[in-house]
C-alpha cells in the first residue's frame, strides 16, 4: 500500500513511545511520538548514525545539549546530530507530546511532481490548490487569482 493514516489516540494510551513508523509502514526514516508526564526527566542519549528532528506538538520541552538548556513550546523544532548527547524532558505542568523523526544518508532534493490541481471559486475569486510533497508531510499552497 502506498499510504496510511492514523492518529496519536489510535497508536496507544498513556505515557511513552507511540510507534508511528511501524503502525504506518514507514521505511524511509524513523518516526515516533513520545508522550511524557509533567516534570518527567529524560535521559542523556545519542545515536551512532541517526540524526533526529524533534517537533513539539503540545506541552513544554526542555532540551539539554552540549551544556546548553533550551525551553521549546508548541510548534518548536530542534535538530540534533546523531553523536551529540542530548536529554529531552518535560519542563511544564502539562503532558509533553513530541514527534521525533530520525534519519541518515543525506538530504534528498525536492523530487515532488504535481499530479493534479483543483480550482474552486466564484465569479470574483478563483482559488487554485496545488499540492506539494515533502518527505514528512504534504501541504497545499493556496493561490488567489482574481478574474
Amino acid at each position: 500500500m502506498g499510504y496510511a493514516f492514523s492518529s496519536l489516540d489510535e497508536l496507544g494510551e498513556g505515557y511513552g513511545f507511540r510507534k508511528v513508523r511501524q503502525a504506518l509502514g514507514v521505511e524511509a526514516f524513523g518516526v515516533n511520538v513520545i508522550v511524557m508526564p509533567p516534570g518527567y526527566e529524560g535521559f542523556f542519549h545519542y545515536h551512532d548514525e541517526q540524526d533526529e528532528l524533534y517537533f513539539v506538538h503540545a506541552g513544554t520541552a526542555r532540551f539539554e545539549v552540549d551544556g546548553e538548556e533550551r525551553i521549546v513550546g508548541p510548534g518548536g523544532l530542534a535538530h540534533i546530530e546523531s553523536t551529540t548527547p542530548r536529554r529531552v524532558s518535560n519542563a511544564g505542568d502539562e503532558d509533553l507530546v513530541v514527534l521525533v523523526v530520525g534519519g541518515k544518508g543525506g538530504y534528498v532534493e525536492r523530487d515532488g511532481v504535481r499530479s493534479h490541481y483543483e480550482v474552486y471559486g466564484d465569479s470574483e475569486t478563483t482559488v487554485l490548490l496545488m499540492p506539494t510533497w515533502s518527505i514528512i508531510h504534504s501541504r497545499f499552497w493556496k493561490l488567489q487569482i482574481p478574474y
